[in-house]
Order: C-alpha cells, then structure tokens, then sequence
C-alpha cells in the first residue's frame, strides 16, 4: 500500500513536467531607441505594454526590456536586395546598420490573436506610446508553441 500511494504521488507531483512548453505564440519585437526619448515617455510606454493582457484577453504575459546584447540591423538598396534573392553572387552596394537596443515579447493564444491585436482599440493608444521611444521600424518574429 506504501509503495503504491509513493507512486500515486510521484505521479500527481510529476505529470506537469511532461508538458513540452508553453502552448500559443511569443510575439516579440526588438526596436532601435530613440535618443531624444524622455523619461516619462519610457515611463508612459512601459506602463502601457504592461496593461496589454488587461486591455486584450488574447495577449497572456508581456515581457519588456533592454536587450542583453544589441541586434544589428542590415538594410541594403531595394536593387541589391533583389538581385541577392535572385541568387546573383557578388553584389556590391552600401549597407546601413541599425541597432535594436529594446524589446518586447508578448504571449498571445495564437497566430489568429496577431490580427486581433492590431485591431484592438488599446492598439492605437499603445502605439502612440510607443512610437515616442523608437525609431520606425523593427525586427520581428513570432514562435509558435509546441
């Protein structure tokens, strides 16, 4: 009887740890700062991206922050970029680089929530704040649960 309430309990304490992660997608983006950017505008964009899962059931957790080693970000002509993809070898053309300083990761439910997200009437209002701190553009990907 000892050996089998051990094993029920082994069990029960066990059965979470075979979820493989978390489920739905992390959508993040990484952002070059803008320098001019003051400290009540960091301050309104923090405050905002941390109201994102109390203004949009889609959106689980939020995370912010400086990144821990910045992202360089390449751009080349609209010409070059479509020889390089065309496979052309050898191109030669000027590249500018943008830093991305800061970033963000949200846990949405899915792939379907990104359009809902941008479609939210807290989008607008977020973006307001946030285009205070950085350059337009970013670096972008989302991962899918497994």
């Amino acid at each position: 009887m000892r050996f089998f309430l051990t094993a029920a309990a082994t069990l029960l304490l066990t059965s979470g740890l075979a979820v493989a992660g978390e489920k739905g997608m992390m959508h993040c983006f990484a952002f070059t700062v803008i320098p001019e950017a003051t400290d009540s505008d960091w301050k309104a964009f923090a405050e905002a991206t941390d109201q994102w899962p109390s203004k949009f059931k889609g959106i689980q957790k939020v995370w912010q922050g400086k990144l821990r080693a910045p992202l360089a970000q390449f751009t080349v002509s609209a010409e070059a970029r479509k020889k390089l993809a065309a496979g052309e070898k050898d191109v030669e053309t000027k590249a500018n680089r943008l830093m991305r300083q800061h970033g963000v990761c949200m846990l949405m439910e899915g792939p379907g929530t990104l359009k809902e997200y941008t479609a939210s009437p807290f989008h607008k209002e977020w973006m307001s704040k946030y285009e205070k701190v950085r350059v337009a553009g970013t670096t972008t990907y989302d991962i899918l649960g497994q």
